[in-house]
């Protein structure tokens, strides 16, 4: 498996309506995409960062993720994952990794916000780190 970069970090949010000013009016940065992934029960806003992006997760549903994550985090956000672009493609990817022990999420790649090929491995293996692996399918 070769990652190339950091592609994003999810940081989950009570709201995007509260948190989008913090990363615009105090940070500097500017919204260029919200985005609902229904099948996920999430709405997320992505922020650039020099090649970097931060991905703002909010939950549209209880049983979300997302709103799990906040329920158990006090009704407060936090960094949810972090997310790494692979080169090889996340199905060649998650067969290496699950070669090697790693549980996965995932077995194989579905589809998330700005249309990337993703696929998360089980904190359980990752020394408690959600991590996210990704692939643009257009490059």
């Amino acid at each position: 498996m070769k990652i190339s970069h950091i592609e994003h970090v999810g940081i989950a949010v009570p709201s995007l309506e509260d948190a989008i000013p913090f990363y615009e009016n105090i940070l500097g940065f500017k919204c260029f995409a919200i985005e609902e992934v229904e099948d996920q029960k999430v709405r997320t806003a992505f922020f650039k960062v020099g090649d970097t992006k931060i991905e703002l997760l909010e939950g549209t549903s209880p049983e979300s993720a997302i709103s799990k994550f906040i329920e158990k985090n006090g009704g407060r956000g936090g960094i949810q994952h972090i997310a790494f672009a692979v080169e090889d493609g996340v199905a060649n990817a998650l067969a290496e990794v699950e070669e090697k022990g790693c549980k996965l999420i995932d077995k194989a790649p579905r589809r998330g916000a700005e249309g990337l090929n993703i696929a998360f491995l089980h904190p359980k293996s990752t020394v408690g780190t959600l991590i996210e692996l990704c692939e643009d399918p257009n490059k």
